[in-house]
């Protein structure tokens, strides 16, 4: 009689399935950004100074950082110098501008084109006499720098639905809005269905504010969602759009979903009994942090990946004209070059 083997299967880790989104991770405007201060700190030396975060996530600018760059909250913080300065992917006020100007700065702007874009159509409306409404979250550096584009009291912020329902304009028939870039498509899409039904001749804008990257994002996590047991957002807490896909991920079925800045942060109890598993990134993540992640829950589980793809992006943008000779237009940053985790 053969006898039987007993098969020890204690330390054999349990199937993981990763549905990784696609489109994830950095967008145009990010690259480009992180692009101008190592673009700057090849031709110039360091230090080339930042105001505020490039973008917001902090594995970005400590990288930048360990190359040279010097973050401050405000101007007045740099010394007397002939190095550039350079303005956040966020967009900034008028006035901090003006005084770059006044302070003999060498400055380069690293605002997204798509946020430039909603400045100018505010100033746009504004100089048609128009009351403008910027639907946006109070406080976030994008908000700031788009309502700082034209004089106190010229726009009026809404943040929910009941600031739609509720707002008073000075002449209802001489209303336009703009939005921030990075919010929730659905939450967007209702406070400006409730603007345009209470003020039908409000002005919008040609096209739509939200950029194409967080509509993105947005749209894949809407995908996988309702397939997840548990969605790993890999973004900052500071990130507008990586909160958002927070968010979106609740609203269509995986209620069990949270925001992470790196594989450090991995929360293992909350893994356990995780069979499915979602990733994406926010426009300001690196996927370096996604390969990151997936590396560390190798460690724990046998792990194989599906990406689900909703959207191709193959949008580029300029850097400004001071940079162009150090290397090529539309390559991109050392931080985007990582190569992406591939199915397994």
């Amino acid at each position: 009689m053969q006898e039987k083997r007993v098969v020890d299967t204690s330390n054999r880790r349990p199937p993981l399935h990763i549905l990784l989104a696609a489109p994830r991770g950095f967008c145009a405007g990010v690259d480009r950004a992180i692009q101008i201060v190592e673009l700057a700190l090849a031709k110039y030396g360091a230090p080339v100074y930042v105001r505020h975060e490039i973008v917001h996530n902090r594995f970005v600018v400590d990288a930048l950082k360990a190359k040279g760059a010097v973050f401050v909250d405000e101007l007045d913080e740099i010394p007397p110098t002939s190095q550039p300065v350079i303005f956040s992917a966020h967009g900034v006020a008028k006035a901090v501008v003006d005084d770059a100007r006044r302070r003999n700065v060498f400055a380069l702007d690293a605002t997204c084109p798509l946020v430039y874009k909603v400045h100018i159509e505010a100033q746009r409306h504004h100089l048609e006499g128009r009351e403008i409404i910027l639907v946006g979250h109070k406080g976030h550096p994008e908000v700031e720098g788009t309502m700082g584009q034209l004089p106190e009291g010229a726009v009026r912020l809404i943040e929910t639905a009941a600031d739609a329902r509720a707002f008073v304009p000075k002449d209802p028939d001489k209303l336009a809005f703009v939005t921030q870039t990075t919010l929730s498509v659905d939450d967007t899409a209702e406070i400006v269905a409730i603007l345009n039904e209470r003020f039908p001749g409000i002005a919008g804008p040609m096209k739509e504010d939200i950029c194409y990257a967080t509509t993105n994002r947005q749209a894949a996590v809407k995908t996988i969602a309702p397939r997840l047991d548990c969605l790993l957002v890999i973004g900052a807490p500071n990130s507008s759009n990586s909160v958002r896909l927070v968010e979106v991920a609740e609203r269509a079925g995986c209620t069990n979903a949270l925001l992470i800045q790196r594989a450090s942060d991995l929360p293992w109890p909350r893994l356990e009994g995780v069979r499915t598993l979602g990733i994406t990134a926010g426009a300001s993540a690196p996927e370096q942090l996604v390969n990151e992640v997936i590396d560390t829950l190798k460690t724990r589980f046998e792990v194989s990946i599906e990406v689900v793809s909703t959207a191709t992006e193959n949008i580029a943008f300029n850097v400004p004209r001071e940079l162009r000779d150090v290397r090529a237009p539309g390559s991109t940053s050392s931080l985007a070059a990582e190569k992406p985790a591939r199915p397994m």
